[in-house]
Formats: C-alpha cells, sequence, structure tokens
C-alpha cells in the first residue's frame, strides 16, 4: 500500500466512525485557527457518498454546520479580544501576526464581501472572521456570507471527492507519481515552517 492510499482509507475510515458528526466537528476546526484544511476533510467525505455510507446532503448540511459553528466563534473571539490571543498562541498553529494583519487588510479593503470569497482562500478562511467581529460586521450578513461561501466550497471538495473514488483504480494506477507529489508537499510544508521559525528568531536577535 502506496502512501496516498494509506492517507486516503484512514481518513476515510476516520471520517466513517466519526459519522457527520466528525464531518461537523473538523470544519468547525477548519472555521477557527486551528490547522484543519478543508481539502484534507471532504474529499474524503466525498469518498463515502461514493460508497453509499453518507448521502451528499448529509454531508453539506453537517459540514457547512460546522463550518458556521467555528466560524461565528471566531467572530465572538474578534468582538472580545481574539487578536491578542493569534499573536500569543498563533505560532504554534502555524498561524502569526504577519497571517492577521493580511487578513484585517484584507477585510478592511474589500468589507463584508470578503466573508464570502475568503472560504476559497487558504489561511485567510482560518482568520476572517475575527476582523469581521472585531469591526462588529451585521450578524445576520455574516451569517449568510458564511453559508453560503462555506456550503459552496465544502459541495465542491465532497463533488471532487466523490470523482476522485469514482476513478480511484485509475488513479492508483499512478500510485507511485502521486506519493512523490505528497510527500514533496508535505515536505514543503516543514521545510516553509522550519524556515518562519528561524526567520522570526534572527529577527528577534537583530532587535
Amino acid at each position: 500500500m502506496g502512501l496516498t492510499e494509506f492517507i486516503a482509507e484512514h481518513a476515510t475510515n476516520l471520517i466513517h466512525q466519526g459519522g457527520y458528526g466528525m464531518v461537523a466537528f473538523l470544519m468547525m476546526l477548519e472555521s477557527m485557527i486551528f490547522p484543519v484544511p478543508s481539502e484534507g476533510v471532504m474529499p474524503f467525505a466525498g469518498f463515502l457518498i461514493y460508497e453509499g455510507k453518507f448521502t451528499f446532503l448529509g454531508t453539506i448540511f453537517f459540514s457547512t454546520l460546522g463550518s458556521i459553528i467555528g466560524s461565528l466563534i471566531s467572530y465572538v473571539a474578534g468582538i472580545y479580544g481574539g487578536k491578542p490571543f493569534i499573536l500569543k498562541f498563533g505560532k504554534y498553529l502555524l498561524l502569526d501576526k504577519h497571517h492577521l494583519e493580511a487578513t484585517e487588510r484584507f477585510f478592511g479593503k474589500y468589507g463584508d464581501k470578503t466573508i464570502f470569497v475568503s472560504r476559497f482562500i487558504p489561511v485567510v478562511r482560518h482568520l476572517i472572521s475575527i476582523p469581521a467581529g472585531v469591526g462588529q460586521m451585521n450578524l445576520t450578513k455574516f451569517c449568510i456570507y458564511t453559508v453560503m461561501g462555506a456550503g459552496m466550497w465544502n459541495a465542491f471538495l465532497a463533488w471532487v471527492g466523490f470523482k476522485l473514488r469514482d476513478n480511484w483504480e485509475e488513479v492508483m494506477k499512478y500510485s507511485s507519481v502521486v506519493d512523490i507529489v505528497v510527500v514533496g508537499i508535505l515536505g514543503a510544508v516543514v521545510i516553509y515552517f522550519v524556515y518562519m521559525q528561524v526567520k522570526k528568531r534572527s529577527v528577534k536577535v537583530r532587535r
């Protein structure tokens, strides 16, 4: 069994065992500041749709429910001072003040519609609810944009997983190539994390 097949099998089993509640929980974390990418959750939920263990409607409903719950928690955190928390603990979650500042500028420049658009942008979607809370964006609009954006993104990823599982045997013919790509991506993430840590320390030393 190659690395890609191993990851797919165990990720799918984990989500299957936890049911829709697991999907909602993981997407709740994804909508907060935790490093849980939707790209690593929803396609495997799509696998289960293909296998008849999940329904498409149930998957989208519970994943989007998790997204709105996580987003509301971050929104409230923004109202009551979530920024200091990010500045203090974000580094342990692969986030830092630069990510937050970039997200704040993005929200400040484009306004409320960023809540919808950000669902399709990595990193930004983890943080965008905090500046929305800080700016006390209208809660109804915040919820509508979040549900629309998260629902569309979650549905797209679940569909990708469904189609991928439908063609899994064909994909596995190139499993060695896929494994190399996966290892390369993981390696790049580790290198980036180490680089950022070294860079931060060097800045502190200069100061």
